[in-house]
Formats: structure tokens, C-alpha cells, sequence
């Protein structure tokens, strides 16, 4: 995998607001270290970095104690515990989950630790970002203390870093895939991570020698609904040039045009609800009954919109639902008609 344990001080700063001494090792080549921080919010590049250590560990001694514990609901001593030498001197590995909502007794010890790491013991501390919870830990490992490093796992949303994570995937198997393949592939799973995840691996298993378009054609072909959300995703985001070439390409690969307007009225309706909401994420999201990311995904989509424009691009949809299920004679007019609207973020007939 990657070079063996080494100390983790002297690690250059990094660009940013705050310079760093820890180094940063990337998710797709982790190691093991003292102390990790497997920060940032992308939980399929978290989860394959954690297991990657556990694995590295776990091949270097059978004998690997793996524990688990829970920032939120520490109880004070459990670290030490878990991490203190046993009798017949096996190897630890302490799983710190929830860092961003640790309580006040987890951030006193864990700093401490920090000073004082045990000899044949691994913490993996993740932290989402979700919170500034646990901002003096950070602070201290980032500093350089601890002997640590920082996996960084940021955000994977625009199409390029999709592409450029699904690429990774054939390439860490050392696997072919054609360019046309691979977009096709980021374009039937676009709105989630974790299935294209799965997908690239699941071609990677079943597939022998490269993977053509055709491959991933017979595999996801029938994913069309979710190519839809690629369209939706470029005209919300107001990308109307972009729109216009995402919806030709996926009409030209099959796509139905009533899917295409239920993507559509499906991202808006969200949109419409948590529209003009303060609450914290997680309240609104039990509230509404929705997921908390899909709180976070509906206010990020609702950058450069107003009261207004939502509700032309709400009236849009619904005039194109009725066209596309046969109130008007040429479907694909009508689809090109709302995405002009939803992407301009102004009526038929008056965009620039």
C-alpha cells in the first residue's frame, strides 16, 4: 500500500487560511500514524480510507484489536483503555467516530493524548466538518502535535470530480475503462456517491478486460431517471448552455421526457420547502421528514434564487409535466422550454 509508519512532524503548510504541519496523506494511500484525523464530509472516501488502515495493520499482525467508540457519548477514561498496552502486547486500533459532536470529556483527553500517544496504538479520529465541535483537537493535531496526519475527504460534487473519482477507481485496480464509458457511467449515477462507488466496483469484479460503453450500457442502461438529475442539477445551478447540452445528450441516449420533468419537479418541490428556513439543518430535516443531506443539497441549490424565480421555474415544470404526458404535440419543445426558463431564471420569451 503506502510506506511504512513514519513520523508525521515536519509536514509543510498548506494553502489556506491557516497553515498546517501535519501532513496530508491522501484517501487512496492511507497509512497508519499515531493519530489519523480523517476529516471533511465525503463518507465513501472517509469509510475506504479507515478500512484501508485497518487492512495495512491487520497485515502486518493477524492479532489486531479493533475498537470502536463514540465522541458524542464518551465516557472519560475509555481512550487510555483502549489504547494501553495489553498482555500479550497486540497491536490497537481505536475508531473514534462523531469527533464533530464529541463531548466536553472527549476533547479534554484526546488532547492530552495527543502529548502522550500510545507505543503500538493507531486512533483514527473522524470528523466530518458538520461542526466547529472539537476545534481545539483539531487545532492541536493540525499544529503538528501528536505525531499525526490529516486524510482530507472533501466534497465530490461537480461532474469533473465525479469523473476524476470514478477514473481513480479503475485505475487503483489497474483496469481500462473507455473515455466514453467512464461518462456514461458518472451520468447514471451522478447524484450519489456511494452507488458509483459500488458500480465502478461492481464492473471491476464481474468485467474481464476493458470496459467499453456498451459494458456499462448493459449494465445501467435502465438508470435513465437519474441521468435526468445531471439536467435538473446544470439548469438549477443556472449553467444554461451546459443545460441545453445535457438534456440533448440525454435524450439522444434514450432518456423519457416524463422522468426528465419528475427529476425536475422533485428538486424544485425540496427547494420549495426548506426555502426561507433558518433551522439548523438537522431539526429541519426531522421536521420536514427528509435527510439532513437533503436539506444541505436543497439550500446549496438555492444559491441565486428568490421567492420569484422559484416560482417561474415551479409554473414551468408544471406546464411542461402536462405537455410531455400529452397536453402538447412536441414534448422534447416543451422540455427545452422549461429548462430555458429554470436555467435563466426568467419567463418564456425574455431571457438575455
Amino acid at each position: 500500500m503506502a510506506a511504512p509508519r513514519s513520523s508525521a512532524r515536519g509536514g509543510t503548510a498548506r494553502g489556506g487560511a491557516k497553515a498546517t504541519r501535519v501532513p496530508q496523506v491522501s484517501w487512496r494511500e492511507p497509512r497508519p500514524a499515531p493519530v489519523v484525523l480523517v476529516s471533511g464530509p465525503e463518507e465513501v472516501c472517509a469509510e475506504r480510507a479507515i478500512a484501508g488502515i485497518r487492512d495495512y495493520l491487520r497485515a502486518e499482525d493477524p492479532a489486531l484489536e479493533v475498537s470502536d467508540v463514540r465522541a458524542d457519548d464518551y465516557a472519560p477514561g475509555t481512550l487510555l483503555s483502549l489504547t494501553s498496552p495489553s498482555l500479550f502486547g497486540e497491536p490497537r486500533l481505536v475508531r473514534v467516530s462523531g469527533v464533530e459532536k464529541c463531548n466536553d470529556a472527549f476533547i479534554q483527553e484526546a488532547v492530552a493524548y495527543l502529548d502522550h500517544p500510545q507505543e503500538g496504538a493507531t486512533v483514527i479520529l473522524r470528523h466530518t466538518g458538520a461542526s466547529v465541535r472539537g476545534k481545539k483537537l483539531l487545532d492541536a493535531l493540525r499544529a503538528g502535535s501528536g505525531d499525526g496526519i490529516e486524510i482530507a475527504c472533501p466534497t465530490i460534487k461537480r461532474d469533473s470530480d465525479r469523473v476524476d473519482f470514478a477514473s481513480g477507481e479503475f485505475a487503483a485496480a489497474r483496469r481500462r475503462i473507455a473515455p466514453s464509458a467512464l461518462r456514461a457511467l458518472v451520468s447514471a449515477f451522478a447524484d450519489d456517491l456511494t452507488e458509483l462507488a459500488s458500480a465502478c466496483q461492481q464492473l471491476i469484479r464481474d468485467v474481464d478486460g476493458d470496459i467499453s460503453e456498451e459494458t456499462v450500457t448493459r449494465y445501467y442502461g435502465g438508470r435513465v431517471e437519474v441521468s435526468a438529475f445531471v439536467v435538473a442539477d446544470t439548469a438549477i445551478a443556472g449553467r444554461y448552455g451546459e443545460a441545453l447540452i445535457a438534456l440533448r445528450h440525454a435524450l439522444d441516449s434514450g432518456a423519457d421526457p416524463v422522468p426528465m420533468v419528475a427529476a425536475f419537479a422533485m428538486k424544485l418541490r425540496t427547494m420549495a420547502r426548506v426555502a426561507g428556513h433558518r433551522e439548523p439543518s438537522r431539526s429541519l430535516a426531522q421536521r420536514l421528514g427528509m435527510k439532513d443531506w437533503q436539506v444541505d443539497r436543497a439550500r446549496r441549490d438555492l444559491s441565486g434564487w428568490n421567492e420569484r424565480s422559484l416560482g417561474l421555474a415551479i409554473q414551468a415544470t408544471a406546464r411542461a409535466d402536462a405537455e410531455v404526458k400529452g397536453a402538447a404535440r412536441d414534448p422534447i419543445f416543451a422540455l427545452e422550454r422549461m429548462v430555458t426558463v429554470i436555467a435563466t431564471r426568467a419567463p418564456f420569451g425574455e431571457q438575455a
